[in-house]
């Protein structure tokens, strides 16, 4: 029996049948450049899909870091608090406000001791852990790092004072030796008193620079703190602050606010006031002679200022720090004037109009006077313009003074 094949012919190799044959060539090209197409597309989207997985794990820290942000402000904050007995397992603790409890402590604070700083629970009160706390943290802030850049070449009219301020402060920190040689004790401080303006702060910084002493600056008001015994405490801390980086100068701006004069029946408030100026007066006691510490003071109202800190022995030297003469005030425009550009002003007349001038108010006029040629388009400062600014700061002063009489 003859086997049947199929009718259909089998072809091999490359074979043209007329126009069918002509299609084949022309259909693939356009099949490569539609592959091309894909391809590039398909890169395409590879990247857009590189980039937004890219920008995922960024959203993905970004949530993860802020909700663990989230969580922690979402914690009670923990009170700081002083350890004052330990007894096994338990610990009396002091709160700044004085308050004292019998708290419970954790396996993580079990090596605490009396007199560590601890981290106690709001709640609870119990005792965390033990926290490392700068013991001159709150004094700290009081010291200047850079220097004063104040010298007394930047200080006009106050040659006397000066020299008084040398002796008292730069001589026996620079040359103590010559002391002990004359056999004399150098004062432990001074006190510079006068009005508003006229140049108390700049001596002491003045005198900060030329010793290069540590410089301690601190306002009277900043000893006045809310809970009793505070006060007390931070002006111990400063002194003993003072002494470890002695040489070093204290100077107390508007001393008034804790050295007033004590009065017998008063407040709760005026009565911690008094502690922190008893405080204030044993440490100026307890310093020795020749100690590398000393201290200025200034103050616009000596008149309420209590004995007790102007007797000798603490505050030994007063020194009063007035409006400066008729000289002074000329010395003190040129200070203030010398970066000016000038034209046609004589210094002697307008010292002259100037009577009764702080320094501040000087400098003031040096101002003013700038703005009267600025205003008038010119760049530099004729007489007329002091003059001008002369009278302008006066005004200012009459109706200040109107005010704090009437009102």
């Amino acid at each position: 029996m003859e086997k049947e094949y199929d009718s259909k012919p089998v072809f091999s190799g490359n074979v043209s049948f007329g126009d069918e044959a002509e299609e084949i060539p022309e259909e693939e090209p356009k099949l490569a450049q539609y592959l091309t197409q894909l391809q590039q597309q398909n890169d395409i989207l590879g990247e857009s899909l590189r980039q937004v997985q890219e920008e995922s794990a960024t959203l993905r820290d970004l949530y993860n870091n802020t909700n663990t942000e989230l969580t922690s402000l979402k914690k009670p904050a923990l009170l700081v608090a002083d350890v004052s007995t330990v007894k096994g397992d338990r610990a009396v603790i002091r709160l700044t406000n004085g308050n004292k409890f019998y708290s419970y402590v954790t396996k993580d604070a079990r090596h605490i001791k009396s007199g560590d700083s601890v981290l106690v629970d709001q709640k609870t009160l119990n005792i965390l852990q033990k926290v490392e706390l700068n013991d001159n943290y709150d004094v700290e802030k009081f010291i200047i790092l850079d220097k004063p850049k104040e010298n007394w070449q930047n200080i006009g009219g106050l040659s006397k004072e000066i020299q008084e301020v040398k002796e008292v402060i730069e001589l026996p920190l620079k040359s103590p030796e010559l002391f002990e040689k004359v056999g004399i004790k150098p004062p432990k401080g001074i006190l510079l008193y006068g009005p508003p303006g006229t140049g108390k702060t700049l001596l002491a910084k003045a005198a900060a620079n030329s010793t290069n002493a540590t410089f301690i600056e601190i306002v009277g008001s900043e000893l006045v703190q809310k809970f009793i015994g505070e006060g007390a405490k931070l002006v111990k801390e400063i002194f003993e602050l003072a002494k470890q980086k002695a040489p070093t100068i204290i100077f107390i701006d508007e001393i008034d606010a804790v050295a007033s004069v004590r009065m017998e029946n008063g407040t709760s408030g005026e009565r911690e006031v008094n502690r922190t100026f008893m405080q204030l007066l044993a440490e100026l006691d307890g310093f020795k002679p020749l100690d590398t510490v000393k201290v200025i003071a200034a103050t616009n109202r000596i008149d309420i200022l209590d004995n007790a800190i102007i007797r000798p022995g603490r505050l030994d030297r007063l020194i009063e720090v007035g409006l400066p003469d008729e000289e002074g005030r000329a010395e003190i425009f040129k200070l203030h004037s010398k970066e000016m550009n000038l034209k046609g002003v004589q210094p002697k007349e307008l010292a002259k109009l100037m009577e009764n001038f702080s320094g501040a108010e000087i400098r003031a006029a040096c101002t003013e006077a700038g703005y009267f040629a600025i205003r008038n388009g010119r760049s530099f400062v004729t007489q007329e313009d002091f003059e001008k600014a002369v009278d302008k700061v006066r005004i200012e002063e009459e109706d200040t003074e109107y005010k704090k009489t009437f009102g």
